[in-house]
């Protein structure tokens, strides 16, 4: 996929998350659903913190303010970015990253907010990654080192999965 197509997958996945947010009730927004597990508010909070943190990565590359290495994805990288998808198993935010940017019960605002700065975000810097050199890589905690097209398919693979997570709350708090 080119960065122009994986941009406009991300901002489609953008509008996805908003539309959702006027479907959520404002009562159930923050609420751990029934049998533990995010609540809407947690998956909110921690994409878009995720997808602002890429950016500043993808950035760095197009910059070239990282150290160029021909060094590229681990093995989970590659398979993830070659299948567009994460592995249909459960994997925690590794410690150090949680640490950093701790998914919080943020309020609707906050996220239509955050929502709004992403995708501005992605706007500028999608663009820049088209020239920027391939051996400038940022390291991802789980994937390795990506440069920034592999950025910014990050993004959009991250972005959709978590949408996958989203249904998952809604079928709980529907078997309520």
């Amino acid at each position: 996929m080119t960065i122009p197509k994986t941009r406009k997958a991300i901002e489609a996945a953008f509008d996805i998350y908003r539309s959702r947010l006027d479907t959520i009730p404002d009562e159930l927004f923050t609420e751990t659903p029934p049998g533990g597990g995010w609540s809407y508010a947690e998956v909110y909070s921690h994409i878009l913190q995720a997808d602002l943190g890429s950016t500043i990565a993808m950035e760095r590359c197009i910059n070239g303010t990282c150290n160029p290495t021909t060094e590229g994805p681990n093995l989970l990288g590659r398979l993830v970015l070659f299948f567009h998808r994460f592995p249909p198993v459960k994997i925690k935010v590794p410690e150090k990253t949680a640490a950093k940017m701790p998914a919080t019960k943020i309020s609707k605002e906050d996220a239509k907010n955050l929502l709004i700065k992403c995708r501005k975000r992605v706007a500028e810097v999608a663009p820049l990654a088209v020239n920027a050199l391939p051996y400038n890589r940022y390291k991802h905690p789980r994937l390795g080192n990506l440069n920034a097209g592999n950025w910014l398919k990050f993004i959009l693979i991250h972005t959709t999965h978590h949408l996958k997570q989203l249904d998952r709350i809604n079928k709980k708090f529907a078997a309520k």
